[in-house]
């Protein structure tokens, strides 16, 4: 399991923390994803054998007017 920090602009009330969250926990191999408001950032646990960053940053940009930075 690798955890990981990234960077997500476009998150801007509790609804946009509900859609990277749970664009992020619907991915294959997510255990767990906890986005932050305050300081525009998402933590994600996931397992590197199932799914990969590319994955993650292509799911969050896709589920919103979001945009996560590797």
């Amino acid at each position: 399991m690798k955890k990981s920090v990234y960077a997500v602009s476009g998150m801007k009330c509790v609804h946009c923390k509900a859609n990277v969250e749970n664009a992020l926990k619907a991915l294959n191999g997510v255990v767990s994803a906890e986005a932050n408001l305050e300081d525009a950032n998402v933590t994600v646990e996931y397992d590197e054998s199932k799914v990969n960053p590319s994955e993650i940053k292509e799911a969050v940009d896709n589920s919103g007017r979001y945009e996560l930075s590797l």
